[in-house]
């Protein structure tokens, strides 16, 4: 970064630039001279045709900081464009490079200009989002369902930012933001759709399981009914009652959460869906499914304690550890997949942390769940730019 701070310093490229403030899309192109000449008609100029500026390399591979740098020091460069008339909000969208769109965000004023702007072939920043990066299947290794939810997500947030006129504009080829948005993700589309219908599926079957298991226990209880009384032998043992209510939640979220997967699977898989409904869904009954499982377990180590109330305390603590590693292994196999879902509700998790200011213990794992989840956005946000 210092190195990158040296070389803005001493970079003039800005000063022969042409700006976007001109009535049409203008570009800048960089241009070397052959140190040898070409007969009569002097030095070979050799144009360079995908040329860009600093600035524009550096939005398009998500180098927040070095942007930051060089709007700092030449305010003006943020109307670069290039070859193509993009500016470097156009850039940054097409490559999904959200960091960069929240650097520019922040200067209101070119904010405005900029998403005024339309490329040299009458594309909007809203069109940019319909438009795949270089390669983006090769080095995107989300989930399809994810990755459309993410689109939908921006192409939301875009439509905000922009004029009214624009979301009805046509580009050259005739085609609204909103039409060529949907003809480049239906291979998304249909991926995230066969991924979530199997992902529902697979969950469903887990979760019928553990009801299956949390019923019959219901009627199995630890030690026997009394044959006089018909009831429980160990009613009076103070881990009955936790054996019984565990056993009634594990049934529960697991009842619920065969619900919210049967909703995915009878879902008409709208294009909307995929933007709230569908990854909502999915997290819920996902949520409900490990706490069934947690539950489970509960209830099972509850009935260890019961059975072997008389024998030593370490015998206690071993068994019941064992009996929640099962859990304990399910909640770390998939944990990654529980934050994948949770990334684009890292903001309501923001403002949940800030609405309990209070709080000794749910704030800081708000915190804590949003600063795992940035982590993993950040990775995943790296890996395309350093496979490019």
């Amino acid at each position: 970064m210092q190195l990158a701070k040296f070389l803005i310093e001493k970079d003039t490229s800005w000063e022969s630039t042409e700006s976007a403030l001109g009535p049409g899309p203008k570009t800048h192109i960089y241009s070397a001279v052959s140190a040898v000449p070409e007969g009569r008609g002097g030095p070979k100029l050799l144009n360079l045709e995908k040329a860009k500026t600093p600035l524009l390399l550096a939005a398009k591979y998500g180098c927040a900081e070095i942007v930051e740098e060089i709007l700092r020091m030449y305010p003006q460069a943020v109307e670069h464009v290039d070859d193509e008339g993009r500016n470097i909000l156009h850039v940054a969208i097409q490559y999904r490079q959200k960091q960069i769109f929240h650097v520019v965000e922040k200067m209101k004023f070119p904010m405005k200009r900029l998403t005024r702007k339309i490329d040299n072939k009458g594309n909007s920043i809203l069109h940019m989002v319909g438009i795949d990066k270089e390669d983006q299947k090769a080095t995107d290794m989300r989930n399809p369902g994810l990755q459309l939810q993410e689109n939908l997500l921006l192409f939301e947030r875009l439509k905000k930012a922009s004029k009214t006129e624009f979301i009805m504009h046509l580009n050259s080829e005739g085609i609204t933001a909103e039409k060529l948005f949907a003809v480049s993700n239906a291979e998304l589309r249909r991926d995230a759709k066969d991924w979530i219908k199997l992902t529902a599926e697979h969950c469903s079957i887990v979760a019928v399981f553990i009801a299956t298991v949390a019923f019959a226990a219901a009627y199995t209880v630890p030690g026997g009914p009394n044959q006089t009384t018909g009831y429980p032998i160990l009613l009076h043992q103070p881990f009955f009652i936790t054996f019984a209510i565990t056993d009634v939640l594990s049934l529960t979220f697991a009842l619920t959460s065969v619900i919210a997967f049967l909703s995915i699977l009878t879902s008409p898989f709208w294009l909307e869906d995929f933007k709230h409904n569908l990854p909502r869904t999915l997290m819920i009954g996902f949520t409900l499914l490990i706490a069934s499982v947690l539950m489970m377990m509960l209830a099972f180590a509850a009935t260890i304690f019961l059975m072997i109330h008389n024998k030593q305390q370490w015998a206690k603590i071993s068994l019941s550890s064992l009996a929640l590693l099962p859990a304990t292994f399910f909640v770390f196999l998939y944990l990654r997949f529980y934050v994948s879902l949770m990334e684009p509700f890292k903001h309501s998790v923001k403002m949940l942390g800030s609405a309990l200011p209070q709080s000794n213990s749910a704030g800081p794992l708000c915190s804590w769940i949003t600063n795992l989840v940035s982590r993993r956005h950040k990775l995943h946000s790296n890996v395309p730019a350093n496979r490019a």
